[in-house]
C-alpha cells in the first residue's frame, strides 16, 4: 500500500478551513489568498485520494474522510509545535535568544526593547537577525527564529501574526527641498512628484503602495527612486531628492530640529501595525520572556 505524500502544513491549513467553515474566512485567518488556499486543499485531497470538503449554501463542511482527518491534523500541529519549541529551547539553553526583525523595526524599535531587556535581565543573550518583512516571515515559518517583529500587513500562510503597536507613515520632504516638493498640498501634485520607495518585499513599501492606490492611481515615473534601507530613504529626502514616507520612530530628531517637515495632504493616511510573528501560540523559554516584557513596556517614537 502506497503511503500518501502529505505535507503537514496542508493538514494544518485543512484544519483551519474545517474550523472556519468558510474558505473566505479561513483565508483571512491564514493571511493567504482564496485561490492559494483552495489550491492547497486540492493538493491535500489529491494526496489523500478522496474529497475532504463539500460546499454547502453557507460555506464548506468536512466529508466523512475530512472528519476522520481533523484529529490527526490537530495532533500533527501539536507535534510540530513541540518540535519547534524543543529546537528553540536548545538555542535558549546555549544562552542566546534569536529574534527576527524587519529593517525599520530593527533600527528604531528593537533597541528600546533590548535596553528594557538588559535592565530587567542583564546585558547580552539576544541576537537579532535583520531582513525585510518577507524574509523574517520565512525565517519564522521554517523555525530559524522563534519570534519576529514585522511591519505592514503581510500574508503568511503558516505564521501567526499578532498586532503589537500602531504606527503611521507620513509624507516628508526636506525643509529646504526644491519648490516642486515644498509646495505639494494635494494628491494630484503628489502623483507628479518623485517618490522614494523601499525595495520589493519591504513591509513599508507594501503599505505605502496600497495607500496610494486607494487614493489615486499612480503612473510609473522614471524619477522615482528605490532604496534598500529606511536610512537611505531618509537621507535622500534630506538631500531634496523626493518625497519620503517615514515614521516618527525614524524621524523624531529631524522633525524636532526642523530638517524634515510633514507635507499636509488632506485625506492621505498611511497607517500600519508592527506585528509579532510566531509559529504557534506557545513560545520557547527566553522568547516568551522577551515577548512579555516588550508587551509590558512598549517603545515610543
Amino acid at each position: 500500500m502506497r503511503i500518501p505524500d502529505i505535507d503537514p502544513r496542508r493538514l494544518s491549513t485543512f484544519r483551519v478551513v474545517a474550523d472556519a467553515g468558510s474558505i473566505t474566512l479561513a483565508a483571512k485567518r491564514l493571511h493567504v489568498s482564496q485561490p492559494a488556499l483552495t489550491a492547497q486543499i486540492k493538493q491535500l485531497e489529491a494526496a489523500v485520494g478522496e474529497p475532504l470538503l463539500v460546499r454547502e449554501a453557507r460555506g464548506v463542511v468536512p466529508t466523512e474522510a475530512g472528519r476522520r482527518l481533523i484529529p490527526i491534523a490537530e495532533r500533527m500541529d501539536a507535534l510540530l509545535e513541540e518540535a519547534f519549541a524543543t529546537a528553540a529551547n536548545a538555542e535558549a539553553t546555549r544562552g542566546t535568544l534569536v529574534l527576527g526583525a524587519s529593517t525599520t523595526i530593527a533600527s528604531y524599535v528593537v533597541p528600546q526593547l533590548l535596553a528594557a531587556h538588559a535592565r530587567e535581565y542583564g546585558q547580552g543573550g539576544v541576537r537579532v537577525e535583520v531582513a525585510n518583512t518577507a524574509q523574517v516571515l520565512a525565517w519564522v515559518e521554517d523555525g530559524s527564529v522563534p519570534l519576529g517583529l514585522v511591519e505592514g500587513p503581510r500574508r503568511a500562510a503558516h505564521v501567526r501574526l499578532e498586532r503589537y503597536i500602531d504606527d503611521e507613515l507620513l509624507p516628508m520632504v526636506a525643509s529646504d527641498a526644491p519648490r516642486e516638493l515644498a509646495r505639494i498640498r494635494t494628491m494630484d501634485e503628489l502623483r507628479r512628484a518623485p517618490l522614494l520607495f523601499r525595495e520589493p518585499g519591504s513591509g513599508t513599501r507594501e503599505v505605502v503602495e496600497r495607500a496610494l492606490i486607494r487614493q489615486a492611481k499612480r503612473r510609473s515615473l522614471d524619477r522615482d527612486l528605490e532604496l534598500g534601507s529606511t536610512e537611505a530613504i531618509r537621507n535622500a529626502a534630506l538631500l531634496g531628492l523626493g518625497v519620503a514616507f517615514l515614521s516618527r520612530f525614524v524621524t523624531a530628531h529631524e522633525l524636532a530640529s526642523g530638517r524634515l517637515r510633514i507635507l499636509p495632504i488632506p485625506g492621505l493616511e498611511i497607517r500600519r501595525s508592527f506585528s509579532w510573528a510566531m509559529r504557534g501560540r506557545t513560545l520557547a523559554k527566553g522568547a516568551d520572556r522577551f515577548y512579555e516584557l516588550a508587551c509590558r513596556i512598549p517603545p515610543t517614537p
